[in-house]
């Protein structure tokens, strides 16, 4: 699987509160929810974000609470890849979960500018920054992580197995 699209960049530890709102939580709609993502730290993104659009950020992205909803919203807003040196431990998981693709590169999310055109293979680990045409190497996912993110989250891979 890959995707490609456009960056946006962000700092370090962007926690769950920038990446939803707390204050919006008081609905279940995910698309309702994804209104307001990341309208803290980039009032613009929910405008801009495309789908396939990919996040690179700095350390521990998606510190904070444990809420399901940060990487909910940014799945239901089109990103298809979020790049980062390392993230919270918790978010980590919720993301490969719901089947939002996440690799840890910290040569990538520091070279890799906002505005920039990536291409992303989740089967090699390669990450390619086409706007300045330098390639990156991350850890491609074990086969059990690509098999969830292939069936859009955990459910789903469960049921295609027939668990």
């Amino acid at each position: 699987m890959k995707v490609q699209g456009r960056v946006f960049k962000y700092g370090d530890n962007v926690d769950t509160d920038v990446i939803i709102p707390a204050r919006y939580l008081n609905s279940a709609d995910a698309a309702e929810l994804a209104a307001h993502a990341m309208e803290d730290i980039d009032a613009t993104f929910v405008e801009r974000v495309r789908p396939g659009d990919i996040i690179v950020a700095g350390r521990n992205f998606g510190c904070g609470s444990s809420r399901e909803h940060a990487p909910i919203v940014l799945k239901e807003c089109g990103v298809g890849c979020i790049i980062a040196p390392s993230f919270a431990r918790i978010f980590y998981r919720n993301a490969i979960n719901i089947g939002l693709p996440i690799l840890e590169c910290a040569d990538a999310a520091a070279a890799i500018g906002a505005g920039d055109e990536v291409a992303v293979d989740f089967a090699t680990g390669e990450i390619s920054d086409l706007t300045s045409g330098t390639v990156f190497q991350a850890l491609p996912f074990p086969e059990f992580i690509q098999n969830i993110i292939d069936h859009d989250g955990l459910l789903n891979s469960l049921r295609a197995r027939g668990a």
